[in-house]
């Protein structure tokens, strides 16, 4: 339970980083990196 809380706040935390990416280039990393943690790849 407490791994599963670790990676929601992550994921979460990754989010607010993409909604104030003003930069294509980090948007698109950050994208990347929560599409890995959603799909698991």
């Amino acid at each position: 339970m407490e791994l599963e809380n670790r990676k929601q706040q992550e994921f979460f935390a990754l989010a607010e980083r993409f909604r104030r990416a003003t930069d294509p280039d980090e948007a698109r990393r950050v994208g990347d990196q929560m599409g890995r943690m959603v799909l698991g790849g």
